[in-house]
């Protein structure tokens, strides 16, 4: 055997080894995932001052009107003579809160934009081409959706709701501005959002949360939920206001099922 090779090392030849790559990898992978987290909230607070500016902006232009929306919200109970307010302060909240709903409608457009590209990120690069293509499209849909929970609300939900509720143990109700206008304003509100269900669906299915096999396979829970939120938006237990809520949200729910499969098909 060769002499040379049983001759020790000179100190201080040898090579010192790296670092273990795992442990800078550990080090590499938190300091990406703080910094994406950070970015991700700095998105956030830029969307979500938009958002405030929009809604801020949309309600102070609605004080110009609101005394007319509060007319025109009293019609179902028989005008604002019909109303009385108990309390110093009880006018003003009301002038405020249909203030607010009124600019909510008017920013829903920026609002709903908003949303769905802070969303954005979360989707491929394909279905990013797809929504900056669509994204006008998707916001007004949306939007009429939420107009049409609305309108569903005041047109049918609130001419069979305040009779009924105002003649039911025969007894002469005097309406509270306050109680009535929140009652209306809060159905409404509600109201427009479970018309929004088939929007909210298609980006879940698009994210692939949800599926339309399973939302199908799902439908009498679907029914039994949508009979609680019905009983939870409605004030009363009646079947025919009960039914006059269901019907629609249960439409809208087989409607969700349809764009779930649309959803899917654009994402395969």
């Amino acid at each position: 055997m060769n002499n040379a090779a049983r001759q020790p090392v000179p100190a201080g030849t040898s090579q010192a080894r790296k670092p273990a790559p795992p442990n800078d990898m550990s080090a590499l992978t938190l300091r990406e995932l703080w910094e994406g987290i950070q970015e991700h909230i700095t998105e956030l607070r830029k969307r979500l001052m938009v958002i405030v500016i929009s809604l801020l902006v949309t309600t102070f232009g609605s004080f110009y009107f609101a005394q007319v929306l509060i007319d025109w919200l009293a019609i179902p109970a028989g005008g604002t003579d019909k109303l009385i307010a108990l309390e110093v302060t009880e006018t003003v909240g009301v002038f405020m809160r249909v203030s607010l709903l009124s600019g909510l409608i008017l920013a829903l457009p920026i609002v709903l934009y908003e949303i769905l590209a802070f969303v954005l990120p979360a989707l491929n690069e394909n279905e990013r081409k797809v929504f900056n293509r669509t994204a006008p499209l998707v916001v007004v849909i949306a939007s009429l959706l939420f107009l049409s929970g609305v309108a569903f609300a005041y047109f049918v939900m609130l001419p069979v709701s305040v009779p009924f509720l105002t003649t039911f143990l025969e007894v002469t109700t005097t309406l509270r501005l306050g109680n009535y206008l929140n009652f209306v304003t809060g159905m409404m509100f509600w109201l427009g959002i479970g018309f929004e269900t088939p929007i909210i669906v298609y980006f879940l299915a698009r994210l692939n949360i949800v599926s339309a096999g399973a939302l199908l396979k799902g439908w009498r829970v679907a029914v039994v939920v949508i009979a609680v939120a019905a009983a939870m938006i409605t004030p009363t237990v009646d079947p025919v206001n009960m039914t006059l809520l269901m019907a629609p949200l249960i439409l809208l729910y087989f409607i969700s099922v349809l764009f779930a499969r649309v959803a899917q098909r654009s994402r395969s």
